[in-house]
């Protein structure tokens, strides 16, 4: 009987149908893997799925309501004798499209990410999440274990998706087609490394807001921090980030011939913060001299890395007031090993060198050598929103550019990287600009079928109703209006 059903999905995977399972999924209970245990095996029922306790889903709709009945795998990965890597593997009952997804985390990771693996396997991929080698939300878990930084740094997503193609090939009798990997922010640059230290490991990956170029950027992050209180009036209150964004649009928003709060292409804004400078009394409507010094200063940035993009002054509540918590950790922790450090002392000339110095190697995933990954038809497709307040956006466009001079140019780079830069879009997602769109889709129908994506339909929505759609287009290219027509019509549109 066995012989049979692996004989049919041997013929379904060459044919392209749906697989169904081959064993039962509870005995992979038993299935033997290198350094690691497998510690769960069970069918989850349609709908059935519920997170672990501490992983409530919240009080909205039930998010894995809709899944189909899947075969949940856990296993602890031991790499190194310090090691402690959970993943997760889920595999549809029937039905797999005969690929596999990993999905990537956020900040320091800390946990398995089950509501990205679920729209996955509701799309008939068998999934699979790593909590990169540790448990929480914090850094405390690199003091003494430097192999435990190698694993959260590169080595748990790759010793994930080694295990999850052995553990989906046991349970169809015939491992994935096709592999792809999906992230934004951390999980921008768990795919980025990826791409970068283990070429073979994916055949397309999705790249989001990417946090490579590690010592730069958090040390950025904790610059604009130190710049917010470089003296007792230079911090923006919160109360006064929606007039500063009102005048940056202002100034911009119409640059492109339509103006609906969203700037197209922010390089092309000028705008002086000292327009706000209050005539009379303070307010929350101008900014003082100070304030108005240290918004130009965040967007101009440290020197070293671009600043914050025109457009993104909106979320700067969570970036200005203190550094990004990742940031300051990483400093506190890797460079200076002081969680008492004061971020207020940090001299960016200096200190980044350091970064380099102690963890550079391991953290940053700043090379730009991608041709391994490309010569085995690899597709790398990144994204960034504009108005990215966490992670300046300018970090993917210079990390992109740097991948075409190594290849030869765009001409030659276009059928294996392109980048989609989001207008109005926040970090990962949000913001007045469209950032609902299909790149799993976009990715799959460019490795699998051979069609490129000229450009991405996205759409924007409140109160869960779509209010706004555009094409996203890929960089250096933008969303240019037609003329005429409804400007919340996609249709009207085209990229130039």
């Amino acid at each position: 009987m066995l012989r049979t059903t692996v004989f049919s999905l041997s013929a379904a995977v060459l044919f392209g149908a749906p697989a169904l399972a081959a064993v039962p999924c509870e005995s992979l209970a038993t299935f033997k893997l290198s350094n690691a245990t497998i510690t769960l095996a069970q069918t989850v029922a349609p709908g059935a799925f519920t997170p672990p306790a501490g992983r409530g889903r919240g009080g909205g709709p039930n998010p894995y309501a809709n899944l189909p009945a899947f075969c949940r795998v856990a296993a602890t990965l031991t790499p190194s004798s310090d090691s402690d890597i959970k993943i997760e593997v889920w595999m549809p009952a029937s039905g797999w499209n005969n690929k596999l997804l990993a999905v990537g985390n956020g900040a320091w990771a800390g946990s398995i990410s089950y509501n990205a693996m679920g729209p996955a396997v509701a799309a008939g991929y068998a999934a699979t999440s790593t909590d990169t080698g540790h448990t929480g939300g914090s850094a405390s878990f690199v003091v003494d274990h430097p192999e435990k930084v190698i694993d959260f740094s590169y080595r748990a997503v790759h010793e994930m998706t080694i295990a999850a193609k052995a553990i989906t090939s046991e349970f169809y009798g015939g491992g994935p087609r096709l592999s792809y990997f999906q992230g934004c922010s951390t999980g921008g640059r768990q795919a980025l490394t990826s791409a970068q230290r283990y070429p073979l490991d994916f055949d397309g990956i999705i790249a989001g807001a990417s946090a490579v170029n590690a010592s730069r950027l958090h040390g950025t992050q904790v610059w604009v921090a130190q710049q917010s209180h470089r003296d007792d009036g230079s911090l923006i209150p919160q109360n006064k980030y929606a007039a500063l964004h009102d005048a940056v649009l202002q100034a911009c928003d119409a640059l492109d011939g339509v103006k609906d709060r969203v700037i197209e292409n922010p390089r092309q804004c000028k705008f002086d913060p000292s327009v706000l400078v209050c005539k009379g009394e303070d307010s929350a409507s101008c900014l003082t001299a100070s304030q108005a010094e240290t918004a130009r200063r965040v967007f101009q940035g440290p020197g070293l890395f671009p600043g914050y993009e025109y457009g993104s002054e909106g979320g700067w509540n969570g970036t200005l007031a203190n550094p990004v918590g990742i940031a300051y950790d990483m400093y506190r922790y890797f460079v200076f090993n002081d969680p008492n450090w004061d971020y207020k002392t940090l001299n960016i000339e200096k200190d980044v060198p350091r970064f380099d110095k102690a963890i550079g190697t391991t953290m940053n995933s700043s090379d730009t050598n991608l041709k391994p990954f490309f010569d085995h038809g690899g597709k790398l497709l990144m994204y960034h929103g504009w108005a990215d307040p966490g992670i300046p956006a300018g970090n993917s466009v210079l990390y992109y550019s740097e991948v075409l001079k190594g290849i030869g140019g765009a001409s030659k780079a276009s059928g294996s990287i392109r980048l989609f830069m989001l207008p109005g879009v926040g970090h990962c997602a949000g913001g007045d600009g469209p950032s609902t769109f299909d790149s799993l889709g976009a990715l799959d129908q460019w490795r699998d079928k051979g069609k490129a994506p000229d450009s991405i339909p996205a759409s924007h929505s409140t109160n869960g109703a779509v209010d706004k759609t555009r094409p996203l287009c890929p960089y250096p290219q933008v969303a240019q209006y037609r003329g005429t027509g409804d400007t919340n019509d996609a249709a009207n549109f085209t990229c130039n």
